[in-house]
């Protein structure tokens, strides 16, 4: 049998109750509706570059 695995939306979303909460920031250059990435030790934006480093 093959192993059933998590899809990966499922470590970015929270769902509580009937809302839908996402996980990670939003970049303060792009505004709502740009994520930032984790990076391990910084959060990075895809679109702009902007880049937070974590302390």
């Amino acid at each position: 049998m093959a192993k059933k695995v998590k899809a990966a939306k499922a470590k970015v979303y929270k769902l509580g109750g009937e809302k839908l909460e996402y996980l990670r920031p939003t970049c303060p250059r792009c505004g709502p509706g740009v994520f930032m990435a984790n990076h391990g030790n910084r959060l990075a934006c895809g679109k702009c570059g902007y880049t937070d480093f974590k302390k």
